[in-house]
């Protein structure tokens, strides 16, 4: 098992870096586009059910770069900070990459299986996957719940999959995609299983 060290490093790794400034220049050109009504972003790069007849094939990519809000992009940019930083110095940039992409990718395809989705944006599937392998990795670190509460990560992954199935199957209509989030962890659970089972695989 990894040793946590959040005194090791100081600067944000290649991977993370990028990242935040990628997602934060897609929101921005998103709001400026918006608000000008030249082109909606959101519309066009977000991932729609085929069904629609707005689905793309780069969609299941590009919707994860995409937020409909400031405190939407602001959370999950904070989480891929406070997670992702200390994954991709654990695991190093290429394998924290594929990682990141394959579960967003995958949230986003699996949610398109849920009734009443119509569009989905945002990195929240690929987060929820990088919270789910912090605490696989780290499972008796502490986490500041609400930045007061300390409670064990392993213990913050049970509570937050039973709340994404309870919201997901009872409050389905609220705007948020649950089933997103939890297709991102099982496919980030079923790339770890693989990773532990041949920790030798290459990229």
């Amino acid at each position: 098992m990894a040793q946590y060290q959040p005194q090791s490093y100081r600067l944000l790794p290649t991977a993370v870096k990028h990242l935040l400034i990628i997602n934060t220049i897609c929101y921005l050109a998103y709001y400026v586009l918006a608000r000008q009504h030249i082109v909606d972003l959101n519309y066009l790069l977000g991932i729609w059910t085929p069904s629609s007849g707005n689905f793309h094939l780069w969609q299941p990519l590009t919707y994860m770069f995409m937020h409909g809000s400031f405190d939407h992009l602001f959370f999950n940019m904070f989480s891929l900070w406070m997670f992702g930083a200390t994954l991709e110095r654990v695991w190093g940039t290429r394998r924290f990459l594929f990682y990141y992409l394959v579960c967003g990718i995958g949230a986003g395809l699996l949610n398109l299986l849920v009734p009443g989705v119509h569009v989905s944006v945002g990195a929240s599937g690929a987060i929820y996957a990088l919270l789910l392998a912090f605490g696989m990795l780290f499972p008796n670190e502490y986490v500041y719940l609400y930045l007061l509460v300390p409670i064990k990560t392993k213990y913050v992954i049970i509570g937050m999959v039973v709340l994404e199935l309870f919201e997901g199957i009872f409050r389905s209509y609220d705007g948020v995609a649950h089933f997103a989030h939890l297709g991102g962890m099982l496919i980030g659970l079923l790339l770890i299983l693989y990773w532990r089972r041949h920790p030798f695989s290459r990229f």
